[in-house]
């Protein structure tokens, strides 16, 4: 003990006589750790804290405040009396010690036994004997957090303070500037306020001493470790100024003064605050200001070029109109909401019938934002302008002036979350039902493709609200529809009309059944309609096809399409089948939300596909007819239909598809397949020289088997995946063996890490390796693919073998054959697969992949770069354009300088490929260029310069999308590039591709304007 004495007192004189800061660190571990306690500390430090010298009192407190910072939770409530008595005396010593006691202070009031009526001694201390304002700012922010602790831990004791803590506090903040500091200030008031504290008389004072910041202006410096941004800042004083009603008399006269600012951005803030306000402040509050605040949204509205200062009035008046609506009606008082709608329809509803004029949109939008923001609002606005309105339109005769009425219309008719009528309650367009009906119709039997558009949108929303689409009025729309699909071939009208269908489908499903599906089915199938309007009608099937009941009508359509178009019989194109395809991956996608739907898809569509092409890949050579589903194309348009369906399917039908799917391609055992008019010996997964059909199916299978969610067990599946392993390296065809090295990724990707995974991959890489060690093998693309893909399922599961099968992919880099090939693979690699190991198809995919691996690779792909060949350092340099270019872009930036020596030597390679990637890598990268960049601005130029007359279009494209982000570069750092750049971009000007002279003219334009005046 007597040792741990000496020790104590050899680091306490130490720290204050030979004033060596670290003891401190060495005090506070012997106090962490036991060997000496903070009563021993301060007997030890006796001396120096009566000393009458002010430094060396100072350093005292300072030590004992900085051991008690890390060691106040062991203190016991009788310790703390004592030292917060101390503490609080201090506060009357010489200023140079005043801020080690409030560091002291600071680590006191946050123990968690705090002593009953020490809050209350220790605030009186703070604000009788300190001037808060004029101490430091790392002193001034212990008293904020000194009151923040307080607060949450003495929050009664505070409030029995009264008006006192109020006044305090207020001394307190009165002039602080630091938004370190302002941010712990909000905090303190906002919790006064929120808190229910008493504000007694000094409401105004506490007013004054928070709103002296708004609307905040704060544009924080560039290196600024804080990260204090503006929004911090407003967002905490917003909170202060609208959470009490009691602010409202001297905020609402505030905001209108401030909206009077030339500064966009302080009349968002007001803006906002108003809005803010409307959530807490009632009627009462707000009377006697709203004509004020209405001619200010008004004047803003109508004026503002800015579309931020426009969205931010718009919700203001949408604010107060809700909070007005609040408001309790009785015989005695006016209705204030219906006194300031009056104000607002005779400001704006006269604008409404002169739809030529430019105040037209603002009118309609603050009218719209009114009547969105409630009910009652909702029947007041609507009762007085859609009358007005629908009388315009039909006095009406030029089509553009009718097109205005109508969308202006459109934003009444849509109804808000907030103006939905309750239930039991009628929406308020019920007694204008007819007349929007007619008006609605009759635009669209109007030529004006705009005006259609309009139509289909006004009556999408009229048809989505109960009780205003009659049944009558239901046919009639379909009708419409209709004819519009059939006849219209205008691409907008005909988007529009199948949006709109897709939307009433949903609610009117009947009307669809009985009067759309079969008039398009007998356009669709009667051969005499052009490929357009069949190209719609198949489109539209589609649309409307999210109810078990609309899909059993319209799918056997799109798959009587296909039949007939397999037999040749209707001579559907092959373009005509995917989009058919197109259509039912459309429908397969609602089969996640309806068991129906997945019913239907597993019994009837997946069956249909399957039978039918079969059949074309056993079809013979000598047929007269050749099936388009033996063409590539048409089958990669089913696989997402198979897919996309069997990713969604229940548990049980997943199952009973596995099952079937594998006995198909294992055993050819067709009994689920409609018309399994098939032979008898069906090999589909062996590779056939003479003939492509069976085999290639095997992406068929890839789209059932490796699409179910991981709980699906797949039957037989060692089997098969000896069978698709023999496919991918022995195949002869490019489809076959890819889609079969996709299979088996997806299936072992999925496998439980265990010793069946372990013996899957053992053999498959002795395989691999075999076939690739072997330079006069014929099969070394394909080793090649089935590895890459292997090597994809690994990686995106973090498989602890993915690691030895990149490096295979490094070594095979340099492979004379092969090199080329392996460099385009790190694309695959790198990523999103479509059809297979995303997780759409509910594959392994882990998080940040791709960080990681570059992370573990790039170390490897430069020194395989520097000790390459010089014919083969293009296929290093591809291979790391595609990994770069596939990184989330903050990644690019912290790792460039490491890579931009290579990527500038990528940009100088002949490979039109490796330019394309390391442009594409690089251009989001200039757009906030970091310091690597700037040094080496010469090479970079004289790269970009000379690729904006390469051979590809895309190369100069994406060349000329560099240089001009060069320009947003420090003028002084580009400047001297300025007439270099403007010669070489007159070249590109007279391309003769209208794409490339159009990015020139651009980026020229910008380094015209370069250090001119005018100019940025």
């Amino acid at each position: 003990m007597a040792a741990d004495n000496s020790v104590l007192l050899g680091l306490v004189e130490e720290f204050v006589s030979g004033q060596v800061d670290s003891k401190a660190a060495e005090t506070v571990t012997g106090v962490k750790t036991g060997q000496f306690t903070v009563l021993q500390l301060i007997e030890a430090l006796g001396l120096s804290l009566t000393s009458s010298q002010p430094q060396t009192r100072g350093r005292g407190v300072q030590l004992l405040s900085q051991v008690l910072q890390e060691c106040y939770s062991s203190l016991s409530e009788r310790e703390l009396e004592v030292l917060l008595a101390f503490y609080e005396n201090r506060l009357k010593d010489h200023y140079v010690i005043i801020p080690h006691v409030l560091q002291g202070l600071n680590a006191l009031t946050k123990c968690s036994v705090l002593p009953p009526g020490s809050a209350v001694s220790i605030l009186r201390s703070i604000f009788q004997d300190l001037h808060v304002q004029s101490l430091m700012l790392a002193e001034r922010s212990c008293v904020y957090n000194i009151l923040v602790s307080l607060m949450e831990s003495k929050e009664e004791e505070l409030k029995g303070l009264g008006a006192d803590f109020i006044y305090g506090f207020v001394q307190s903040v009165d002039g602080e500037r630091d938004p370190r500091n302002l941010l712990l200030a909000f905090q303190v008031a906002r919790n006064i306020i929120h808190r229910g504290y008493d504000l007694g008389k000094f409401v105004e004072e506490l007013f004054e001493v928070m709103s002296c910041y708004f609307p905040i202006d704060f544009s924080p410096p560039p290196s600024d470790p804080h990260r204090i941004t503006q929004e911090e800042l407003v967002l905490s004083l917003r909170a202060v100024l609208t959470g009490t009603s009691q602010f409202a008399e001297f905020l609402l006269p505030l905001i209108i003064e401030k909206l009077d600012s030339d500064i966009q951005s302080a009349k968002v803030d007001s803006l906002q605050t108003l809005a803010a306000c409307g959530l807490t402040y009632s009627h009462k509050e707000l009377a006697k200001f709203l004509p004020g605040l209405w001619s200010s949204i008004q004047r803003e509205v109508f004026q503002t070029a800015s579309e931020g200062v426009e969205s931010a009035g718009l919700s203001a008046l949408s604010a107060l109109v809700s909070c007005l609506s609040r408001s309790v009606l009785n015989s005695d008082s006016e209705d204030v909401l219906q006194v300031f709608l009056s104000l607002v329809l005779q400001d704006c509803q006269h604008h409404l019938c002169e739809p030529d004029l430019k105040l037209v949109w603002p009118s309609a939008k603050l009218l719209q934002a009114a009547a969105g923001a409630s009910y009652r609002a909702s029947l007041i606005v609507s009762a007085a302008v859609i009358p007005a309105l629908l009388e315009q339109y039909n006095n009406e005769t030029q089509c553009a002036q009718r097109r205005t009425l109508l969308e202006v219309l459109q934003g009444f008719v849509q109804p808000t979350a907030l103006s939905r009528p309750a239930d039991g309650e009628d929406s308020v367009l019920v007694a204008f039902q007819q007349s929007l009906c007619s008006v609605v119709f009759s635009a669209l039997t109007e030529s004006g493709a705009g005006l259609q558009v309009t139509a289909t949108r006004v009556l999408t929303a009229l048809g989505q609200q109960p009780g205003l689409l009659a049944q009558t009025d239901v046919e009639k729309v379909v009708d419409h529809l209709t004819r519009l699909i059939l006849e219209e071939d205008d691409t907008k009208v005909s988007l529009a009309v199948v949006e709109c269908s897709g939307s009433l489908a949903h609610l009117h499903h009947k009307a669809f059944i009985s009067r759309l599906i079969p008039r398009l089915k007998e356009e669709i199938l009667s051969g005499q309609s052009d490929a357009a309007v069949r190209q719609r009608c198949v489109t539209a099937l589609a649309s409307v096809s999210s109810l078990p009941s609309v899909v059993q009508e319209s799918a056997p359509i799109l798959l009587q399409v296909l039949a007939s178009a397999h037999t040749g019989s209707c001579g559907f194109s092959v373009e005509e089948v995917v989009a058919v395809c197109i259509s039912l991956q459309k429908i397969a996608e609602h089969v996640r939300d309806s068991e129906g739907i997945g019913r239907f898809f597993h019994d009837i569509i997946i069956p249909h596909l399957l039978g039918l092409c079969l059949q074309a890949a056993l079809q013979s050579r000598d047929a007269g007819h050749r099936s388009p589903f033996a063409d590539e194309v048409v089958l990669s348009a089913v696989v997402p239909v198979i897919s996309t369906a069997c990713a969604a399917l229940q548990s049980e039908s997943a199952s009973r598809m596995a099952s079937q799917a594998v006995s198909l391609f294992l055993d050819g055992d067709v009994s689920f397949l409609p018309e399994n008019a098939f032979p008898s010996q069906i090999q589909l997964l062996q590779s056939q020289a003479e003939s492509r059909g069976p085999s290639q199916l095997v992406c068929l299978l890839m789209a059932c088997v490796c699409s179910f969610p991981r709980s699906v067990e797949i039957p037989e599946i060692d089997r098969l995946l000896v069978q698709l392993e023999d496919l991918s390296c022995t195949g002869p065809h490019l489809f076959s063996y890819t889609f079969a090295a996709k299979c088996f990724a997806g299936l072992v990707n999925k496998m439980p890490a265990g010793e069946a995974l372990d013996a899957v991959l053992e053999r498959v890489m002795k395989r691999i390796s075999v076939e690739l060690e072997n330079v006069s093998s014929a099969q070394r693309t394909q080793a090649f693919t089935l590895l890459l893909w292997v090597s994809k399922a690994l990686l995106l599961r973090y498989h602890p073998l993915s690691t030895a099968l990149t490096d295979k992919l490094f070594a095979l880099l340099s492979d004379p054959a092969l090199g080329s090939q392996v460099a385009d693979g790190f694309c695959v690699l790198m990523s999103d697969s479509l059809d297979v190991l995303n997780r759409n198809c509910h594959a392994d995919v882990r998080i940040m992949y791709r960080q990681r691996f570059f992370a573990e690779n790039t170390t490897k792909i430069i020194q395989g770069f520097n000790s390459a060949e010089q014919e083969k350092k293009s296929y290093y340099l591809k291979a790391l354009s595609h990994i770069v270019s596939n990184l989330p872009r903050q990644v690019q930036l912290t790792e460039l300088p490491v890579l931009l020596p290579l990527l500038l030597e990528a940009l100088s390679c002949a490979d039109q490929a490796v330019q394309l990637s390391t442009l594409s890598c690089l251009q989001p990268v200039l757009l906030e260029p970091p310091a690597a960049i700037r040094n080496q601005l010469e090479a970079l130029f004289s790269r970009l310069l000379t690729l904006t007359t390469s051979p590809a279009m895309k190369v100069r494209i994406a060349s000329l999308q560099c240089v001009h982000a060069l320009s947003r570069l420090p003028e002084h750092m580009v400047l001297p590039f300025r007439a270099r750049v403007l010669k070489a971009l007159a070249v590109p000007l007279d391309d003769t591709k209208r794409l490339v002279r159009m990015e020139a003219m651009v980026a020229r334009g910008e380094w015209f304007l370069l250090g001119s005046p005018g100019g940025r």
